[in-house]
């Protein structure tokens, strides 16, 4: 069925209402399956070509709402029959529609592509094109020149034993290629490998007198510090030997925006492009599974094509907020194409029985295994039905409670207290607003605390955990980092980032309270404990994708709230994004 905005408001002033428009496309917006701003980037779009037909404006505009839900294209046909009947007395153009669109002005003019069956916006289309010509031109080069002797040697003592094979297996398999996608899910041991092929490749560059230039990246602030932590963790590991720890001195993982080199005034453009390419000869993206294409596109055609590229992560999370599902189509289309690019890592190490059994059953699409695991009330997994008042009244407790002990360690001036608090539970929601909403969750919790205070606690108080929401170059802050209100021994306020540094109150622009967050904003973290909150069963976010990446950020125990037709339609609903980069991996043509 086909999500219609007009479904959650009635609004006559909402501005999502385009009251303008006419035709096709205000009928369309009418209906709510278009917004404003679709309508008007195809009415303005076909005003600047000229003679566009109404039906090759709706196109477009639904070629702009594709994107805006994380699509890089759309199928029409497809469309059609998910729902051929509109109602209303709204209607889907007459047959021969993508031809009419294929014929049009807007393609003549190439605003927008047809491939296949799909239509795309002009700029995805290339980008998509890009990737795939990338990709195709680094496996077709001559393999990177490496001592097999040395490399077997080094590998054996980097990842000894049967307990290492799978490990061992993919760093000798990325150490011989350009490309590897090293794929798997929590605990699998990804930054483990990485930092073992690091050691390794580096090894095989001492042996003939020269040393790597390495960079460590992930989409995030909060992702780049996670690998930074994780690869100086397994250093310390009795396996690396001092010249590996020397070899691998000064790592620093940065985000993408930042390795790429941002410039004022855009997102989408960088200082190193294929004209101006990174140094390094090793590049490692962490999280890739959080890539959008734009940005996959932007990092290719920066990368020289004698740079191994590490891309790592677990394509059965969730996809980037923005337009693309790169990392799931990397892996679909390279395994399809024959490729050794991606190396899968299949053995979880990290979690006990109960949440790595969830996370299984998630990935297998079984509700029944999924309700099972969930009800059986063991010591890791449980749920709790949003109808049972006591057991909602057990949750509010829980939150206020982790509050209070996160307000006293800040007040106290604890500062790795405070952290290692805020880390110890989180509550995880699929939607920003309404009942099932972080902002609901974030103020109610607020009201406990001001409610235990005696006093409204005001914007800032200590204690406060806060979410970044926006990249900050000039004060080296970005979207995704967390942190604490902490005070100081003057009473002074200053929120203390994880893995970074302390800042005033009024230094810091684009923050949220951090009580609860939605499941997209915490990839890439983790936390010991972990409330799951399912919104009813006919939400569109509610998926399989969004379960599974929510559960697998705990590290010791998980609740879910949802009812059981809330969770049964969260293992069977899958996430859809419309791409052809899979299908495009498997021709030849760059």
């Amino acid at each position: 069925m086909i999500e219609r905005w007009t479904d959650e408001i009635t609004d006559p002033a909402d501005a999502r209402f385009a009251r303008a428009a006419t035709g096709m496309l205000g009928a369309f917006n009418a209906a709510g399956i278009l917004t404003a701003a679709d309508v008007h980037v195809a009415s303005r779009t076909a005003a600047l070509v000229g003679g566009v037909d109404e039906d090759v404006q709706l196109a477009v505009a639904l070629a702009v709402r594709a994107a805006r839900a994380g699509s890089v294209c759309v199928d029409l046909a497809d469309l059609m029959a998910t729902e051929p009947d509109l109602g209303a007395g709204l209607a889907w153009p007459r047959p021969g529609w993508l031809e009419r669109v294929r014929t049009s002005p807007l393609a003549d003019a190439s605003v927008i592509r047809i491939e296949g069956d799909l239509l795309y916006l002009d700029r995805y289309w290339r980008e998509e094109g890009q990737v795939r010509d990338d990709l195709l031109a680094r496996e077709a080069s001559i393999a990177p020149f490496v001592d097999p002797a040395l490399l077997t040697e080094q590998a054996e003592r980097l990842f000894p034993g049967d307990g290492y094979a799978e490990q061992r297996a993919a760093a000798i398999a990325a150490a011989r290629q350009w490309t590897t996608v090293l794929t798997g899910g929590p605990g699998t041991g990804k930054t483990t490998t990485v930092a073992g092929l690091l050691a390794l490749i580096a090894a095989d560059a001492a042996a003939r007198g020269t040393r790597l230039r390495i960079a460590l990246t992930a989409p995030t602030g909060k992702a780049a510090a996670r690998l930074q932590e994780a690869v100086e963790e397994a250093q310390r590991d009795e396996r690396f030997t001092d010249e590996d720890r020397q070899r691998l001195a000064g790592l620093n993982a940065s985000t993408m925006h930042r390795l790429l080199g941002w410039r004022p005034g855009s997102s989408t453009r960088f200082a190193h492009h294929r004209g101006n390419r990174l140094p390094h000869d090793v590049i490692v993206v962490d999280e890739t599974s959080m890539v959008s294409l734009t940005m996959m596109a932007r990092l290719l055609e920066a990368v020289r094509t004698d740079t191994r590229l590490i891309l790592v992560g677990d394509p059965d999370q969730l996809a980037s907020v923005e337009a693309g599902a790169v990392l799931a189509d990397l892996v679909a289309g390279l395994t399809a194409r024959g490729s050794s690019a991606v190396a899968a890592l299949r053995t979880s190490h990290r979690f006990g029985e109960g949440i790595g059994e969830l996370a299984a059953a998630l990935r297998d699409g079984d509700p029944g295994r999924v309700l099972a695991l969930l009800d059986a009330g063991g010591p890791t997994l449980r749920r709790i039905d949003p109808d049972d008042d006591a057991a909602m009244a057990g949750l509010r407790a829980r939150l206020t409670s982790h509050a209070v002990e996160l307000r006293d360690r800040a007040l106290a001036g604890d500062v790795a207290g405070a952290l290692g608090e805020a880390d110890s539970h989180r509550l995880l929601c699929a939607h920003r607003d309404g009942p099932w909403g972080v902002q609901h969750w974030n103020r109610q919790v607020d009201h406990a605390l001001a409610e235990r205070a005696g006093t409204w606690l005001g914007d800032w108080y200590a204690g406060r955990p806060v979410l970044i929401t926006a990249n900050d170059y000039s004060v080296g802050l970005f979207n995704g980092d967390t942190g604490v209100t902490v005070a100081g021994p003057d009473g002074a306020l200053a929120v203390q980032i994880a893995g970074g540094s302390s800042y005033a109150t009024s230094r810091l622009g684009d923050v949220e309270t951090l009580h609860a967050m939605t499941v997209h904003k915490s990839q890439g973290s983790q936390a010991r404990e972990i409330s799951v909150l399912l919104p009813p069963a006919d939400s569109p976010l509610l998926t399989r994708e969004l379960f599974y990446t929510a559960v697998t950020r705990a590290q010791e125990r998980v609740t879910v709230i949802g009812t059981r037709e809330a969770v049964i339609a969260a293992v069977q609903q899958r996430a859809q994004r419309a791409t052809g980069l899979r299908d495009r991996l498997l021709t030849s043509e760059t």
